[in-house]
This record gives structure tokens, C-alpha cells and sequence, in this order.
């Protein structure tokens, strides 16, 4: 007697990423459906049925696994609802081949597989999971391709001053894809910005407004935040901001220039700095910023000699009275790391050709403005220099000082228009620009003071460090044994060289990929002095 076959349960995926056409009575998620209901049909006598739930998509990106339909279908799969997933094409299922691995483990834990009608695929076997591997690197490349060319349209379009869409700001209204001025309401917003020059405070604006029953386009009374951004939008002044750079716009202006820059003046000045955490009286510029090279925090403290008052950084670990996990430099005296700080700060921002980075897209004018006010700075101010800085790390050799991009950016576009130094952020994203500083560290005899000396170029002799050169030898040593078959493999070579580590080996190895420049400044020894042999490796990780 021949044995039945035992039943399979197949469910059928479909997915389509917009929504167009989807009222249609037959459209594209019925042809998926209708072209996996026969494939079915076609496998019953190995037992295939189908269950009558359906999994539609419509109008959801394969690009993300936030889907309903595709959420429910994940969740049967692990009830033990689902023995096969059978889908129109594998990009239906997903579009990025690190969702395909999350979801091929998910079905191998629950003993589930998947079936593509149109390219015959089964991920029961190995050599359908290399194809499918294949086929969705493709696909996820052809995605991120189809991405990249949407953002440099809109980056190029946005050089050109069009308008690339989003919410039509009030005063404006859109016409073939154009920002034209709507005469009514753009005489609102200038009322708006005369009465904020005369109120100098968004409160009071707001109030005012109230008062005078003026209100949004939706007919509803505005909010702070909705005038801040009225305040702050350079769209009213016939600009196109795209990230940090700003163009002219192909639209008319609402709002005169000297205008927008009084109200941009008026705001900064009214910001408060709650998110400092400098009081005015303080005297500690780094407070909370500076850490000895075991990552310390050093905070400030101070000793009265004779009724002289001495300021120090000292390592949290002598405060916890663990010496011992210290760094080179446990103690610092203030004065001279503080100096340190602004003098290289201050040697950065007068820097033309690292500042022409963050506004090579502003006018010839802006840009000129720009160097005369940094020529002009307070490099004493508190403010300007807590305002980008991020962090120091101190070692008896080097310093390291992180400022953060984004708050010099927001400084340097101020200055093209007012003279505000913008606030401390502690909630900045951390984007550091990092500035390395060799420098060496003596004591003197007069009170054990530490003084920061700071070598020359000229004076910086090479020093050659033994660890890393062996490390690059090695490499090329090892590349030439696997070139010349002396060795097969990393065990191989491991077990040559009468090691223990291939973990070591396989990171030696990497170094071939490491940029010519550090190479050859390693081999000369002019290396960065705080360069070892785990920064080395990460810089090919």
C-alpha cells in the first residue's frame, strides 16, 4: 500500500513597495498571489497545501522588516503554523541581505523554508542559500544604488536653488513645483518678524498674536516651536538649505535680509545656557572635558601655598585613592593644560584652509567676514571655547583634544551673520574633529610644578617604535609565504613561525591594507607617539 505524503503548509508572501495601483480590481499583489497559488497546485502530489490566510503587503519597502502582513507571517512561523513561505521573487521577502540572514535563521529554527515561483530557489539546500546570498547582494546593491542617485538629484537640484518639496512654509504656496509668494499671507510673516524685532522674545510674540486673533494657515493660534521656526527659516530670505550648506534660492524673498539677521541676533542673545554646566563664576575651563589616557575623568581642585591659590586637574582614581590605576598624568596643573587647550583651539579655527571646509559654500563675502571675525576672536572666552570643545586626553607624551564639527559649523554660519558664539550643547551628537599634539611633560623644582613643553617640529627626532615595525615586517614577510605557497593558510603560517595565535596572524595580515603614508611613517618612526599596535589593527578593521 503506498504511503501518503505528509502535508505541507504553505503560505503565500506578497509585497509591493507603493501603493500605486493598488485600487486596481486586479493588481500586482494578486498576479504575486496568483502565480504562487499555481506552484502550489503544482507540488501537491509532495503534499503542498495552501492555507487560507493571506500575507499582502501593499505600499511597504522591502528595505525594512517593519511590515504587518510580513510581522504575522513571522509569527505563525514560530507557532508551527507554516512549513513553506512561497514568494513571487526573493525580493519580496527582503531587499537587504542582513534582514535574509535574520529570517533564514528564524526558519531554520522552526524547521521552515522558503520557495521564489520565478527563480526556482529552496533554502533547504545549500547551494540555494549561496544563490540567494548572491542574488540579494544584487539586490540590496541595486537599492542603495537607486538611494544614492535620489540624494545627488537632490543635491544637485538643491545647488541650483529649486525647491525639492516638503511642507510649503506660510507665505508661500506651490505652483509646478515652485515656491510663489502668497501675497496675504507673506504680509503676515513680515508682520510677524517686525513685531518680533519690536517684542525681542517669542513669549510675548506669541501673546501678541493672541491677542490680535492672528493665526497659522489651518486657522489655529501658533505655537513656540512653530515660531522659532518661522524666525529661523532662510527659505523667507530666498535661500535652499541642504545640510550644512546653504544656496540661492530660485524663489523670491519674503523677508529682507538685515531683517532675518536682526531677528537671528535677537535669538541667540536670548538663549540661555541651561545646558552649560560652567557657571559664570567658574573658573575650571575643562571641567567634566578632560581625562588622563586610562580614561579618567579629572576633575578640578585646588591647594593654598602662602595664601596663593593653585589650581589643578587631578585623576578621579587619586580622589578614589586607587593610584595604581591612574594615568601617566595623574595631576596637571590648570593654568597650563587650559592655555594649551585655547592656544591649539585657537590655532585651528585661524587655520583658512580647514575652515574654507565648512563654508566653501557660502558667498565670497560671508566667507571673507567669516576669517576677519576669527581673526578677532576672544580666545579667553569661556563660552567660545566650551562651545566646541569636546574632550581632552592627557598622557605624559601626547594630548589629544576632540572638538565637535557640528557646533564649529553652527558658529562659523553665526559669524556670516551675527557675532554669537552658540551655546554649549551636552546633548551635541558626538561628531569629533580630533587635533593630536606631541608634547613633553617636566617637573620643575619650584613646588613640584608640572610644565607643559611643547617640541617643535625641528626638535621632534625620530623614534622608531620596535612593536609596530616587527608587526608591518611581519606581514609582508607572510604575505610572501602565502604568494610563494611557503604557507597554505593562517594555521599554516601560525604553526611555521612557532606561534600561538592565530587571531594575531590574521590581524598582522590586514596590515598590507594599511594607508602607504602610515606604513612609511611607521618604518621612519615618525609615527604619531600614541600610535600602537591596537590603534594600528584598527585602522584596518
Amino acid at each position: 500500500m503506498k504511503q501518503d505524503k505528509k502535508q505541507v503548509r504553505c503560505a503565500i508572501y506578497t509585497r509591493k513597495s507603493t501603493e500605486e495601483g493598488l485600487e486596481l480590481e486586479f493588481n500586482s499583489l494578486d498576479a504575486q498571489r496568483e502565480a504562487a497559488e499555481a506552484y502550489i497546485k503544482s507540488q501537491q502530489h509532495e503534499g503542498w497545501t495552501l492555507i487560507e490566510k493571506h500575507y499582502d503587503d501593499g505600499g511597504y519597502s522591502g528595505g525594512t522588516m517593519e511590515r504587518p502582513a510580513f510581522k504575522n507571517l513571522m509569527n505563525d512561523i514560530k507557532n508551527g503554523e507554516v512549513d513553506i513561505v512561497v514568494v513571487y521573487k526573493v525580493d519580496r521577502l527582503t531587499r537587504s541581505l542582513m534582514d535574509f540572514a535574520k529570517i533564514v535563521e528564524v526558519f531554520d529554527e522552526h524547521e521552515a523554508s522558503f520557495v521564489s515561483v520565478t527563480q526556482h530557489f529552496n533554502t533547504t539546500t545549500s547551494m540555494g542559500r549561496l544563490t540567494l546570498n548572491i542574488l540579494l547582494s544584487f539586490a540590496q546593491f541595486e537599492r542603495e544604488v537607486t538611494g544614492e542617485r535620489i540624494r545627488d538629484k537632490v543635491a544637485a537640484s538643491k545647488k541650483k536653488g529649486m525647491w525639492m518639496g516638503g511642507t510649503v512654509p506660510i507665505g508661500y504656496k506651490r505652483e509646478d513645483k515652485k515656491l510663489i509668494i502668497d501675497e496675504k499671507q507673506a504680509e503676515k510673516v513680515r508682520g510677524i518678524f517686525e513685531q518680533y524685532l519690536e517684542f525681542e522674545s517669542v513669549p510675548k510674540l506669541k501673546a501678541h498674536l493672541e491677542k490680535e486673533n492672528i493665526k497659522t494657515r489651518a486657522d489655529k493660534p501658533f505655537a513656540k516651536g512653530q515660531l522659532y521656526h518661522m524666525l529661523s527659516n532662510r527659505t523667507y530670505i530666498g535661500k535652499i538649505i541642504h545640510k550644512q550648506s546653504i544656496f540661492k534660492g530660485e524663489h523670491e524673498a519674503i523677508i529682507d535680509e538685515d531683517v532675518f539677521n536682526k531677528a537671528q541676533k535677537i535669538m541667540l542673545e536670548n538663549r540661555v545656557d541651561k545646558d552649560c554646566n560652567t557657571k559664570s563664576g567658574s573658573n575650571s575651563l575643562l571641567a567634566s572635558k578632560i581625562f588622563d589616557d586610562k580614561n579618567n575623568r579629572m576633575s578640578p581642585s585646588h591647594s593654598t601655598t602662602r595664601g596663593i591659590r593653585y589650581r589643578y586637574y587631578v585623576s578621579q582614581a587619586l580622589f578614589r585613592f586607587r593610584e595604581t590605576m591612574a594615568g601617566s598624568v595623574a595631576k596637571i596643573p590648570a593654568g597650563e593644560i587650559e592655555k594649551f587647550v585655547i592656544e591649539n583651539i585657537k590655532e585651528y579655527l585661524q587655520n583658512k584652509k580647514e575652515m574654507q571646509k565648512f563654508i566653501k559654500n557660502l558667498d565670497v563675502a560671508d566667507q571673507r567676514s567669516i576669517f576677519e571675525r576669527l581673526e578677532k576672536l576672544d580666545y579667553n572666552n569661556p563660552r567660545l571655547i566650551r562651545g566646541i570643545f569636546d574632550k581632552a586626553t592627557i598622557s605624559k607624551e601626547w594630548i589629544e583634544i576632540s572638538l565637535c564639527k557640528n557646533q564649529i559649523q553652527k558658529m562659523l554660519e553665526n559669524f556670516a551673520y551675527c557675532d554669537e558664539i552658540p551655546a554649549e550643547i551636552k546633548s551635541e551628537s558626538h561628531n569629533p574633529l580630533v587635533i593630536n599634539k606631541s608634547i613633553k611633560i617636566s617637573t620643575t623644582k619650584q613646588l613640584g610644578k608640572n610644565v607643559l613643553i611643547i617640541p617643535t617640529d625641528k626638535e621632534q627626532a625620530p623614534m622608531p617604535n620596535d612593536s609596530l615595525i616587527k608587526a608591518i615586517v611581519r606581514c609582508h614577510y607572510w604575505h610572501k609565504m602565502l604568494e610563494t605557497g611557503k604557507a597554505k593558510n593562517v594555521s599554516d603560517i601560525n604553526r611555521q613561525e612557532g606561534l600561538n595565535d592565530r587571531k594575531y596572524v590574521g590581524l598582522v595580515l590586514k596590515l598590507k591594507f594599511l594607508p602607504p603614508e602610515i606604513t612609511e611613517a611607521v618604518l621612519n618612526g615618525t609615527q604619531d607617539r600614541n600610535l600602537n599596535l591596537t590603534k594600528l589593527f584598527k585602522m584596518c578593521a
